[in-house]
């Protein structure tokens, strides 16, 4: 039996992979990785049924002082092309995602400086009571650190208020990589690694659930990669707080192009949702890239750990300003999953079950 054999076998028996293991099974045989990551998947979630949500991201503005490489979505706060919704433009956003049956709302954008806490607070009030079966998953990391320094409220009484307005969940969009190193290189005035846990474990202790990320393929290093891993499995095993794990490539823009990029390939990103299966044995959902890796390559990951599809998605303003577009509907999903060889379920954003498609 060989290393990978090996390491392969303590997954299947229910044993904790060290760091060193994981970054091991990136030279393991692909097939022979997929085929372990999706016994563990059926072990964890129903064996017949992948899932996805419909759902609608919107960037409510692309103002942002960060500044980050790779993204072409934001604009200086005082340049022409930045811009901010009105509460009259979100709501009927909404409406048009409750109008085709959708559950779950997320609200994004940059780091916007000229933008008052009345603001978020109204839009969260406003969604909830006009919406009260729309899920509200929304901001970031960065935009409540953010809050919390503006307006000096303690980052505990940020998060009650958002809460307390109608706040269900938090995505767990600027992660990046959760290495010092990396972060300097690609979004440096992003907050630390060491920021980015402490605020989620905030998020976790206000009663709020959270996803979790990951971007590869760009500065990172296999270890970097695994080392990410192991601080969210570490943090899970304080808080349960993480309801799913979301990895993507990064998409390349004319700042951050392809040559920049580590390792990039299907094979790659195969083997990164494989092995995040096994190494964050605490988390119940993994969910596949589509919107970044195609939908092909979404749907293959479905059989290397993940037991879910994500969102339809009506827009994404950020990932459209790198040249992505966003058409995917309902029926491109449940026809994906159900090639796949599963049966397709239309989930919420806690993963409770709305509709089969048997």
């Amino acid at each position: 039996m060989d290393i990978h054999e090996r390491i392969l076998s303590k997954c299947l028996e229910g044993t904790r992979l060290s760091r060193d293991e994981g970054a091991a099974l990136y030279a393991c045989d692909l097939l022979s990785l997929g085929r372990v990551a999706d016994e563990i998947r059926r072990r964890s979630c129903p064996a017949a049924t992948a899932t996805f949500v419909v759902d609608r991201n919107i960037s409510y503005t692309n103002a942002c002082t960060v500044g980050c490489e790779f993204c072409a979505f934001h604009r200086g706060p005082q340049t022409p092309e930045a811009f901010t919704l009105s509460l009259d433009e979100i709501v009927q956003k909404v409406k048009e995602l409750v109008a085709l049956g959708g559950t779950q709302v997320m609200i994004q954008g940059g780091i916007n400086p000229g933008i008052e806490l009345d603001y978020y607070l109204e839009l969260v009030r406003v969604l909830h009571q006009q919406f009260p079966q729309v899920h509200i998953h929304s901001f970031s990391v960065m935009e409540f650190d953010m809050i919390s320094k503006r307006f000096g409220v303690p980052l505990p009484k940020v998060l009650r208020l958002f809460k307390d307005a109608g706040l269900n969940s938090v995505p767990g969009g600027g992660a990046e990589i959760l290495v010092d190193r990396v972060r300097e290189l690609i979004s440096p005035n992003k907050v630390s690694a060491a920021r980015w846990l402490e605020v989620m474990r905030m998020v976790h202790e206000a009663g709020l659930r959270s996803t979790a990320t990951m971007v590869i393929a760009h500065l990172e290093t296999i270890e970097e990669r695994i080392a990410h891993l192991t601080k969210l499995r570490g943090l899970q095993d304080e808080t349960g707080g993480f309801r799913a794990f979301i990895p993507w490539t990064m998409t390349p823009t004319a700042d951050f192009p392809l040559e920049a990029r580590s390792s990039p390939g299907g094979e790659d990103y195969l083997k990164t949702v494989a092995i995040a299966r096994l190494m964050l044995d605490n988390f119940e959902h993994v969910q596949s890239g589509w919107l970044t890796e195609g939908l092909k390559m979404g749907q293959l990951a479905l059989r290397f750990g993940c037991d879910d599809m994500g969102g339809t998605l009506l827009e994404d303003k950020v990932l459209e300003s790198a040249g992505v577009e966003i058409k995917t509907r309902r029926e491109d999903l449940i026809r994906l999953i159900r090639e796949a060889g599963f049966i397709p379920a239309q989930r919420d954003t806690n993963y409770e079950i709305l509709h089969v498609y048997n």
